[in-house]
């Protein structure tokens, strides 16, 4: 199998070195838990990244919510092998293809109104699209899709809607991202429609300011040791 990654210098991380990822549902099978990361700098993104690759994470989404979170994907994509780097927090057909451009492998919306999820799916990037409804859930699997963000998570329902939710709709699974903190993490992931869970709890903004990447490999360490029950 082949990759389309470009390796035209010596700091670009090797297409060899990250798994091939070919669908959103690939993105829900990389690790149980994936971080959900706000940088204040780009300075702090590679780093970070190298931390949770150490700590058995390979998979990031780094958000769209700083003014440097364009910078960190690119940086990422290109410098730390074995990491997975998607893009959060994409918001409008523009930073779609921002993000493609930056070297993101996957995508993560908040919501899915049609001018987004169109250009979302004419990226040709996986795709993990915000879902809080079931009409909503119903309306990304018309498009295609089969995995998707379940968001807010605890906001809209929690474990009992989605569970719910796997009775008419079997054949979709999710990342819910939203409130879901270290103690409630297993219990997400016991569900049967559940892929993984998003969550921000892995990269605290006072262990990213202060650079202890150590504590963040250990609570990478940690996440990556939760499995569905």
């Amino acid at each position: 199998m082949t990759t389309t990654t470009s390796t035209t210098t010596s700091t670009t991380a090797s297409s060899s070195t990250r798994p091939v990822i070919a669908s959103a549902d690939d993105v829900l099978d990389l690790a149980p838990v994936i971080p959900v990361v706000v940088v204040d700098s780009v300075e702090q993104a590679v780093p970070l990244a190298r931390a949770l690759v150490r700590g058995g994470i390979p998979v990031i989404e780094i958000t769209l919510r700083s003014s440097a979170g364009l910078g960190a994907i690119e940086a990422v994509a290109s410098q730390v092998e074995g990491m997975v780097v998607g893009a959060g927090t994409v918001v409008t057909p523009e930073q779609v293809q921002q993000v493609k451009d930056a070297g993101a492998q996957f995508i993560v919306t908040p919501g899915s109104p049609p001018r987004l999820l169109d250009a979302a799916l004419a990226s040709g990037l996986p795709l993990l699209a915000g879902a809080g409804t079931l009409t909503e859930m119903l309306t990304l699997a018309e498009a295609g899709l089969t995995a998707m963000k379940f968001f807010p998570a605890e906001a809209s329902g929690g474990r009992p809607y989605l569970s719910a939710v796997s009775g008419p709709c079997p054949q979709l699974r999710f990342c819910p991202t939203g409130g879901i903190t270290p103690e409630t993490a297993a219990a997400w992931l016991d569900l049967p429609n559940v892929g993984c869970v998003g969550g921000s709890w892995l990269t605290p903004k006072d262990a990213v300011a202060q650079g202890d990447w150590g504590r963040i490999e250990t609570l990478a360490s940690e996440s990556a040791a939760l499995r569905h029950g």
